[in-house]
């Protein structure tokens, strides 16, 4: 009965009663595990395991070691056989074989030789089953023989021919390796024009003199026996067709000689193969090599092409400067016609080779060992195949079955043996032999014959750990003839699965396709056969399965910097993981660099090395997951390097680099740069900019330039080192492209031109020898250019000519080459001087109290004698119409811009006799001063008045005294006085009115209450209204007599007291950018003030200072201009202990102003040193003189009079003092004076450098102020013709002498 075996996969089914797996059978043979204990016990013919291989080149100077291996059951005994005849190993000293094997050595080390042990070998392996058979081995000792003595002469030939040097290596075991080399054993270069062919000759295209040497040798390298054997050198001389000429000469009469020519160029011609068509043949599986070698000049470039199909593309491969076309693996497919095609400018040839692919026999299915129960059937299948077709025959334990014993039971069918009704006798070796003309195959198989009941060779009670949702294999290994059925239990045999499929494979394992935590259990095996039963449990458990939870992640991190990954894992309670990292599949490198903490790698200091995919791998004894992060290490880009220019031109260049490494973030632009070493040497320049694709850059030039280039790659992370510095290119000079720029023409002296340009740089100059012609004339005129030539400099200064005229102006470049193209003209000025003529008809009208109006009628364009500026205002207050006291003058300054013929004067005083003038202003000063003009400013409103006290406090009276307004602004008219009681509640009550005359000074407040606060509100008034007002709080005594009984208010009898500590009488004098803050205190000593302020209607919190002391005054600084600010006063630590706000605002910004020098104490201090060293001077000449000597001091002063030291004019009124507005300093020697006559300031403080545009007040279109102004002081002139002020010291000096 034929034993039955499982398939590959069967369907078990499922009941809801006790579940029993039955197995689907198919026929076959059994297989023997390979299970060493089974293999103890079962009886098996032998099987070899190990041979030398068919052709066996060995070395001959080592032992001969002739391999066979087998198994079987018992162990086989083995046999030799050598050319087809018994070797008989015993009578041979040198041969032995190795105990409990075949495996033979030949000791040829200590005598004979290995040419005596050539021959077919073939070994036997036999038991009581069968005999198996090894290959036919054939020994052959390798050979690397001497190269035959050979005379080579020396080979002379012209420029351009072509060579073929011969190897024609002697014939070795196996084939040497071919190479050419020097006498210093230095590989010959090879390029497409000189190559070795597969047949080791040299092949040259053409010649060219540098192949010229004596030292052209082949080496031949025998890898078996590890030795070289060298050519005798062969010498090949190139000459030139001058070279040849001269030795024909020297070797020809005149009339033999004859000219050699040099070779011409030439299409291609085939080296090798020759002729056009040629034919190759291949085996299957080898490589298939075809050349194509040709000459010609220029050099022939090499093509190749299939004519009946394509080239296969991962099996091509081209070699030796595409002369040799490979193909691995060939097949029969590959057969066909090959093409090379050689091609240079003149020609082009074809070759084609036709290639026949052979097979030596290949299995298709080689027979396998069949292992069968008695009474069973079964077959051997021999199926080769090769090309041409293999023969098949067949052996029996080593001998031909065609003379082996007869055996009822097999029968021979072609390539396949029939076996029937088998018995043990029918057990033996059969071999399979296909052979052809190109080999052959030889395979062993047995037929094995046994009766054994079922084994089950799974060890018992195996655990089986699996993770969920993956599949489990329960393993269940078997053996028995005939071939046992398996049946799979879980649980006892009471239980029931539930589940629906199962697979099992032919091998007996149960597999759970996808096992879930109810898959846990036991199972068992049960194996049965006709000859009994065997059976196993195996117990299986359910896993949780390791996840990564936290992945590493993409991460990007500039060279030199750190990165860290993160790798989090969860896993089953019972398994322990182990957490492994791997850098692009291999172990970390061992460098300190890498640490790896828990579940975190951190790799410091990148380096470009450290880039690649980093993968964290959780292992536990069940699974493994993982998970890869790529790490990109990036950087600037490495510099370009090869510059080369190429295509030089006069006015550009083509420059080409190749970029460097762009560091893992790719390039986005080159920027090309320049150097001039001839202008500018050591300075670069931006040229251009191309895209990051891009290796070239047409480069547009200047002429006359020394020009050399670098690169500069620029990708996301920055920009590289420049790259190495090109070769230098100068451009030929030309003329100038382009003229100065920035051309003007400014007087500096009233009969002068100054022509000013800015000037080309030596870039720009575009050759030798720069110069400008620098050309003009007058404006307005009839007259001719003129023109002058100059130097590189870049100004001219024109001569004589008339005052503040315009002129037109050019200035051309030009070169040792030529001028530069026609350059434009510009119109300058010629110098200007002070303006001649005052404003005239000045009006002034008077706006308001502290604003006036002024108007002035223009000064003719030609009378002021160059650009307008502007007109500036001098005005000043006499007096004050309500004092008498004489005060220094503070003249004040506004200047307004161009041609405007009004303007306002604001800050005014009112009450206030004004004197004003207007002067003209060009570029080179102020002009005459018009007629001074007066005004008068009406009444304004008075100032506070200066204090207010209460004093001699009685039960229901109150003395008030105070002083009048410090700025009374008109005539004061009468005082007004408010008053209203305040209650313990702070509640005011009824507002009392009162008026009181100008001239008081004093007032008794009467029937008041007693021991009541009164708050008291106090301003003066004039015809223009009231003024500011001043406030302060009392109280009146207590009636002792009315309040027995009653505590006494906390308040001195017969004083005024606060009822609390309170401040009081806060004022603010402002001025442009501070303001002084005064107050009253009354209450406990030792208070720290603090004042707060801020901008009014401003939301920003107030500032705060702290007062120094325990004063009641307080500077503030750093004030806005025109800003109203609020501001009140606080004592530390009483948070309701404040004074009541007030309100001031600063001034507008002022002009500067003029100090007025004769006020000063530094001068009259120096004024005062000098008289008195005068005046010891005179002492010592008087106390000479009446000595007799002579000293003519005063003689001197009178001729040479020090003008430093003249009395200054008295326009005023004054004697001797100095006027700012006026400065009348004597001319200094060369100075020149204007036509008109006036002197020229020359240190005036009135310049316009000192008050110009942005610093002096200005005035809009409609008259109103936006800017500052500021005074210069000066003394008033006193009343009559008397001075109230003593005499200066200057003036006094002058008297004196």
């Amino acid at each position: 009965m034929q034993i039955k075996i499982m398939p590959k996969k069967k369907c078990l089914s499922a009941g809801r009663g006790p579940l029993i797996v039955f197995l689907c059978q198919m026929i076959s043979a059994v297989e023997v595990p390979l299970d060493p204990k089974l293999l103890e016990d079962l009886v098996q013919p032998p099987t070899i395991t190990q041979q030398s291989p068919k052709d066996y080149i060995i070395d001959p100077r080592e032992n001969i070691v002739i391999q066979c291996e087998a198994k079987g059951k018992p162990p086989p005994s083995f046999s030799w056989t050598r050319n087809g005849t018994h070797f008989d190993i015993d009578k041979d000293p040198l041969v032995t074989m190795n105990p409990g094997s075949g495996t033979l050595v030949i000791n040829i080390m200590s005598e004979g030789k290995a040419e005596t042990y050539e021959g077919v070998y073939q070994c036997t392996a036999r038991n009581e089953r069968g005999a198996a058979i090894s290959n036919n081995i054939v020994i052959r000792p390798s050979r690397s023989p001497l190269w035959t003595k050979e005379k080579l002469e020396p080979m002379i030939l012209r420029n351009g021919q072509p060579l073929v040097l011969p190897c024609r290596p002697p014939i070795g075991l196996p084939p040497p390796i071919i190479f050419w080399m020097d006498n210093s054993f230095q590989r010959l270069p090879q390029s497409e024009r000189v190559s070795q062919g597969l047949n080791g000759d040299l092949y040259f295209s053409n010649v060219l003199p540098e192949d010229t040497r004596e030292d052209y040798i082949c080496y031949a390298r025998f890898n078996h026996t590890q030795t070289i054997q060298q050519k005798q050198p062969i010498s090949v001389k190139v000459i030139s067709v001058d070279e040849l000429n001269d030795t024909i000469a020297a070797n020809l009469s005149d009339t033999e000689f004859y000219s050699a020519k040099p070779s011409r160029e030439r299409p291609p011609t085939f080296l090798t193969p020759e002729g056009n068509a040629s034919h190759k043949e291949e085996l299957r599986g080898n490589v298939l090599s075809l050349e194509c070698i040709a000459e010609g000049l220029p050099t022939p470039i090499i093509h190749w092409i299939k004519e009946d199909g394509t080239l296969p593309i991962n099996r091509t491969f081209y070699k030796n400067f595409r002369k040799t076309l490979q193909i691995i693996h060939v097949s029969e497919a590959d057969s066909g016609k090959y093409q090379c095609i050689a091609k240079n400018a003149l020609g082009v040839i074809h070759h084609t080779i036709s290639v026949t692919v052979k097979a030596a026999p290949y299995w298709i299915m080689a027979p396998r060992n069949l292992v069968l129960s008695p009474g069973e059937d079964g077959s051997l299948i021999c199926r080769p195949n090769g090309n041409p077709k293999p023969k098949i025959s067949w052996l029996t334990n080593g001998v031909p079955i065609e003379i082996a014993s007869d055996d009822p039971s097999r029968k021979i069918d072609g390539d396949t043996i029939i076996f029937s009704n088998v018995q043990e006798r029918s057990s033996a070796v059969y071999q399979c032999n296909a052979s052809n003309e190109y080999g052959y195959l030889l395979a062993n198989a047995f037929v094995n014959v046994l009766a054994e009941p079922p084994r089950i060779l799974t060890p018992a009670n195996t655990l089986y750990q699996v993770i969920a949702n993956r599949p489990a294999l329960l393993d269940c290994a078997f053996f028995g003839s005939p071939l046992p059925t398996v049946e799979w239990f879980k649980g006892a045999k009471g239980s029931a699965l539930r589940e629906d499929i199962y697979v099992l494979h032919e091998n007996g394992t149960l597999e759970i396709p996808v096992a879930q935590k109810d898959s846990t259990g036991t199972y068992t095996c049960v194996a049965r056969n006709k000859l009994g039963v065997a059976k196993n449990e195996a117990r299986l458990e359910i896993k949780d399965p390791t996840r990564i939870i936290k992945q590493p992640e993409y991460a990007v991190v500039q060279r030199g910097g750190t990165v860290s990954f993160e790798c989090k894992v969860k896993h089953d309670h019972t398994l322990i993981p182990t957490i492994m990292w791997l850098k692009d599949n291999r172990e970390l490198p061992d460098d300190r660099r890498f640490t790896v903490d828990k579940d975190h790698l951190e790799v410091a200091d990148v380096g470009d090395d450290d880039g690649g995919t980093y993968t964290c791998v959780a292992n536990t004894t069940l699974d493994n997951v993982s998970a890869s992060a790529v790490l990109s290490v990036v950087d600037v880009p490495n510099p370009p390097f090869d510059l080369e220019l190429t295509n030089h031109l006069n006015k550009s260049v083509q420059l080409s680099w190749t970029p460097g490494d762009d560091n893992n973030s790719p390039i986005t632009k080159f920027i090309i740069e320049y150097e001039d070493s001839m202008h500018e040497a050591g300075l670069w320049h931006h040229q251009t900019e191309v895209s990051g694709i891009q290796t070239t850059a047409q480069l547009k030039l200047s002429p006359y330039v020394n020009y050399s280039f670098r690169v500069v790659a620029v990708n996301g992370i920055g920009r590289s080192m420049p790259s190495e510095v090109s070769e230098h290119y100068l451009t030929k000079a030309a003329e100038p492209d382009k003229n100065p720029t920035t051309v003007e023409g400014l007087g500096s002296e009233p009969d002068n031109l100054v022509i000013t340009w800015k000037p080309l740089n030596g870039f720009e100059s575009n050759g030798p020898g720069l110069q400008y012609k620098v050309s003009w004339r007058q404006k307005d005129g009839d007259d001719e250019w003129t023109s002058v030539v100059v130097a590189n400099v870049s100004k001219y200064i024109v001569s004589g000519t008339p005052t503040f005229v315009p002129y037109l102006i050019k200035v051309q470049a030009l070169n040792d080459v030529g001028f530069a193209p026609e350059p434009a003209v510009v119109m300058g000025h010629s110098g200007e001087d002070l303006p001649m003529v005052a404003p005239g008809n000045v009006r002034v009208n008077v706006v308001n109290s502290t604003l006036a109006e002024v108007h002035w009628d223009p000064v003719p364009l030609k009378s002021i004698r160059g650009h307008l500026q502007g007109y500036r205002i001098y005005y000043w207050k006499a007096q004050s119409l309500s004092e008498r006291s004489k005060r220094h003058i503070e003249k004040k300054i506004l200047t307004f811009q161009g041609s405007k013929t009004h303007g306002m004067l604001p800050g005014l005083e009112p009450f206030s006799h004004y004197t004003v003038n207007v002067r003209v202003v060009n570029g080179k000063g102020e002009g005459p001063a018009s007629p001074d003009r007066v005004f008068n400013t009406p009444e304004g409103v008075p100032s506070a008045p200066s204090s207010l006290k209460v004093v001699n406090p009685t039960l229901d009276s109150l003395t008030l005294e105070w002083d009048p307004p410090s700025h009374p602004n008109g005539i004061l008219t009468e005082y007004t006085l408010k008053y209203q009681p305040i209650n313990s509640t702070h509640e005011l009550g009824p507002l009392v009115d009162l008026k009181i005359p100008a001239n008081k000074t004093r007032w008794i407040l009467k029937n008041l209450n007693f021991s009541t606060r009164y708050k008291f509100y106090f301003y003066a008034q004039t015809s223009a209204g009231s003024g500011s007002q001043i406030t302060e709080e009392a109280v009146t005594t207590v009636d002792e007599g009315k309040m027995a009984g009653i505590p006494p208010p906390d308040v001195g009898a017969g004083k005024v007291q606060a009822v609390k500590p309170r401040i009081r009488d806060l004022t603010a004098a402002a001025a442009e950018t501070s303001a002084n803050i005064s107050w009253e205190y009354e209450g406990p000593e030792h208070v720290n003030f603090y004042v707060e302020y801020g901008v009014v209607g401003s939301k920003e919190e107030w500032r705060k200072k702290i007062v120094n002391g325990s004063g009641n005054f307080f500077g503030l600084k750093g004030l806005m201009p025109g800003t109203a600010y609020k501001v009140g006063i606080g004592a530390e630590g009483n948070s309701g202990f404040v004074s009541s706000e007030d309100v001031f605002e600063t001034g507008p910004a002022m002009a500067s102003r003029q100090v007025d020098i004769a006020t000063q104490g530094w001068f009259i201090g120096l004024m005062c040193a000098v008289a008195l060293l005068i005046l010891i001077l005179l002492i010592v000449c008087f106390i000479r003189r009446n000595k007799g000597g002579k000293y003519p001091v005063k003689e001197k002063e009178d001729a040479h009079a020090d003008p430093e030291i003249q009395p200054m004019k008295e326009d005023d009124g004054t004697f001797g003092e100095y006027s700012d507005a006026e400065d009348h300093k004597p001319l200094k020697k060369g100075s020149r004076t204007p036509s008109d006559r006036t002197v020229k300031k020359e240190d005036s403080d009135d310049s316009l450098v000192d008050y110009g545009e942005g610093v002096n007040g200005q005035f809009n279109e409609d008259g109103s102020f936006i800017g500052q102004y500021s005074g210069k002081k000066e003394k008033e002139p006193a009343e009559g013709n008397e001075s109230s002020e003593a005499p200066s010291p200057v003036n006094a000096m002058n008297s004196f002498v």
